[in-house]
């Protein structure tokens, strides 16, 4: 494979000029880099872009934060994108820019499809390519500029080879019969709702274990919660530099009322003396709540599950394992995932017409199994 070289783009002008010559292009490969990990609130940092003339280019969004003449080309339903594990790209690129993914095409899923065990990029180019990729600058903070020659060469290698993967894995598709798959599981991807801006409110009740707290622990638990996410969008850090989620729920179990107190949580103190004051005023408000003004754990209504539903899920399971191993697919979820199982269990669907109506099955699955999965809801005592 052979390209020419990649040139930045750091300039509105730059953009528009480069968006002008994609009017014959019809296939793009996109992928993109993030400050997640060195950032309170993560930004998309950089976009690599090839085309199927190819040539690569690299996209400055810190340089160039208006990217609505890419979003115009990325948006075109006659474009194709070709993305590797697109999700987060997706839904970022969404939120940051406002992009849509009309004619999207995910290597990853097409791995999956295809029954290989190494999904990742650099496992797919690897054995499909023979060529060799790096995970030497994964975690890089992208922001930074200028970016070191071995981090531009690394960034453009994540989409140099994708047209070619993709040329490759959807012939394969087409052969076995699943390149209608593929594409139905991409489009779904691809419709993804943009990111979050940021946290919610309550997000501290996502914290593993916040869903055994009393009341009382858990009000505290929220106080630690936003005191750090203070800290950490003001010295703009992520929120586990600060401390980990482990350590707020220690405050929450056992309350620190002093400095004495705090001695016992590691990692505190004396690196964070001068932000102990707000953490113990938020402590002392948690302590003080009346009973009613305490946050309470939602609680789901628990499901019970009739016995001759669990006797359907059962023989459903048998039957994925069986079916997925005829076709090849070692992950059994790519046939059924386990929530979509026990949908079609619960449902007990008659007819392809009621079996297409459960949520997330999708088309591809109804009408490739359709009549097999009816055939074992019915024969299930």
């Amino acid at each position: 494979m052979t390209t020419s070289p990649a040139r930045w783009l750091r300039t509105a002008s730059d953009l528009q000029a480069f968006v002008a010559t994609l009017a014959a292009v019809r296939r793009i490969g996109l992928d993109s880099e993030a400050d997640g990990l060195h950032h309170y609130a993560g930004r998309t940092c950089l976009l690599q872009l090839a085309t199927d003339r190819g040539e690569a280019v690299l996209i400055d969004p810190i340089a160039v934060p208006d990217l609505s003449a890419l979003a115009a080309v990325v948006g075109d339903p006659g474009v194709r994108k070709v993305l590797h594990g697109s999700d987060h790209d997706v839904t970022t690129l969404k939120r940051d820019f406002g992009f849509a993914f009309p004619n999207m095409g995910d290597t990853m899923l097409a791995a999956r499809f295809l029954g290989r065990t190494e999904i990742g990029l650099l496992a797919c180019v690897r054995d499909e390519l023979g060529a060799t990729l790096s995970k030497a600058h994964q975690k890089d903070d992208w922001s930074v500029r200028p970016l070191r020659p071995e981090q531009e060469a690394y960034a453009l290698k994540d989409v140099l080879y994708l047209l070619d993967l993709e040329d490759r894995f959807a012939a394969r598709l087409h052969e076995l019969g699943r390149h209608e798959w593929w594409e139905e599981e991409s489009a779904a991807v691809a419709a993804m709702a943009p990111a979050r801006g940021g946290p919610e409110p309550d997000a501290f009740m996502r914290i593993k274990g916040a869903g055994k707290l009393p009341p009382r622990a858990l009000a505290v638990l929220g106080e630690a919660w936003r005191w750090r996410e203070g800290i950490a969008e003001r010295r703009d850090v992520p929120t586990f530099k600060i401390v980990g989620n482990e350590t707020l729920l220690e405050i929450a179990t056992t309350p620190p009322r002093s400095r004495d107190d705090l001695r016992r949580h590691r990692g505190l103190l004396p690196r964070l003396q001068a932000e102990v004051p707000a953490l113990l005023a938020g402590v002392e408000r948690a302590l003080a709540l009346a009973e009613p003004e305490l946050p309470r754990f939602p609680r789901q209504p628990r499901h019970l599950v009739a016995e001759e539903t669990e006797r359907r899920i059962d023989v459903l399971r048998a039957w994925r394992q069986k079916r997925s191993a005829e076709l090849g697919l070692p992950d059994v979820s790519v046939l059924l995932p386990q929530r979509l199982l026990e949908r079609v269990a619960e449902a007990a669907p008659r007819d392809l017409e009621a079996l297409a109506t459960i949520d997330g099955l999708r088309r591809w699955r109804v009408a490739a199994f359709g009549e097999e999965l009816l055939a074992v809801v019915r024969a299930t005592p």
